[in-house]
């Protein structure tokens, strides 16, 4: 019999009430804190919780599961992990392999940092988007970058989690995972973030100690968050009553402020930089057309696509006003190319 139990978000506290009782029936208890750090404190009273055998559920042991689903074959083992046991994938990739190899399994859930961090801000869970990770490697920022461009582009809140190493000890700072952030727009240029961007760091949800910060990068960079865990969210398209509530549940250094204003689809960005691009490289060549009534119908064409993009990208149709745009740029080298001169850039 193999248990995944949720220890709920504040240490032994919180742990449910059905719990209890499986865990003082158990041969083997693995606590896993990889996802998550976990008080002295509170490992002592779930020791004293458990009759049989606790054991650490490290990374690689829960990541592998042998040792786990043998034992769980012929004993009754617990698998005790932060928050709910299915926010981690490894755990659900776990009991289905158990399931598949004939093992008994059963479930009990806790609140988890994630959607309870969610209403402690005040924000409104069903616009939270896609969730990344921040790893201290400054070439894996990539992926939540533009994980919050997306996200942002729909009016979205982005929750980032930040890197924690169980095994030496180390959890990000969010002033840090914010710099990598700011490092990132560097290269990328999609403005979706810089230090005017309003941002939301959340420590400890659900201790007594918990604290919600929220204000612009440029801010929340001088501020020192404490014991972790942390987590930062980038909100999107700020309600009025997501504002209002977060100003009354968080410590707001600055006034929130919509971040999706700012950033704009790639798409747009595109057009803004390559119409007017277009447009002034087909008026430069004009003249040189203007006796040859042969090329009077390409050079109509060229700006029917020019119009024509700007139409598809009013309408939302973003992919064909890319085509448009790229049609007409081609027509327009075609014709700078038969009178010697170079495209345009």
């Amino acid at each position: 019999m193999l248990w995944f139990v949720g220890l709920g978000i504040s240490g032994s506290k919180s742990i449910p009430v059905e719990a209890l009782e499986v865990l003082s029936k158990a041969d083997i208890v693995y606590f896993e804190q990889f996802t998550s750090p976990i008080g002295k404190a509170d490992v002592l009273k779930i020791k004293k919780m458990t009759n049989g055998e606790l054991k650490e559920g490290k990374r690689w042991l829960v990541e592998d599961g042998n040792e786990i689903l043998k034992h769980a074959k012929t004993k009754k083992v617990v698998l005790l992990s932060y928050g709910d046991p299915y926010i981690a994938t490894t755990h659900i990739e776990l009991r289905t392999r158990a399931i598949q190899e004939k093992i008994k399994t059963h479930s009990i859930h806790a609140s988890s940092s994630l959607t309870s961090m969610i209403g402690e801000c005040g924000l409104h869970f069903y616009k939270i988007g896609r969730i990344a990770t921040i790893m201290s490697e400054m070439k894996s920022l990539t992926t939540p970058y533009y994980v919050i461009y997306k996200n942002i582009i729909e009016g979205n809140h982005t929750v980032l989690l930040l890197e924690y190493n169980q095994d030496k000890k180390f959890f990000m700072d969010p002033k840090d995972a914010l710099t990598g952030l700011i490092e990132t727009e560097k290269g990328q240029k999609r403005n979706v973030i810089d230090l005017s961007t309003y941002a939301i760091v959340a420590s400890r949800i659900g201790f007594k100690d918990q604290s919600i910060t929220s204000g612009k990068i440029s801010s929340l960079k001088k501020i020192d968050f404490g014991k972790p865990p942390h987590t930062i969210i980038i909100p999107g398209r700020l309600h009025f009553t997501e504002s209002d509530a977060l100003k009354i549940l968080a410590k707001c250094l600055d006034e929130p402020h919509d971040n999706s204003e700012k950033t704009k689809k790639i798409s747009e960005q595109m057009m803004k930089k390559y119409v007017p691009m277009v447009r002034e490289a087909l008026e430069e060549i004009i003249p040189y057309y203007k006796d040859q009534k042969e090329f009077k119908v390409i050079l109509d064409n060229a700006e029917l696509y020019i119009q024509d993009a700007e139409k598809f990208l009013e309408d939302g149709q973003d992919e064909v006003a890319i085509l448009s745009i790229g049609y007409a740029d081609g027509l327009v080298d075609a014709l700078r190319l038969a009178k010697g001169l170079e495209p345009k850039m």
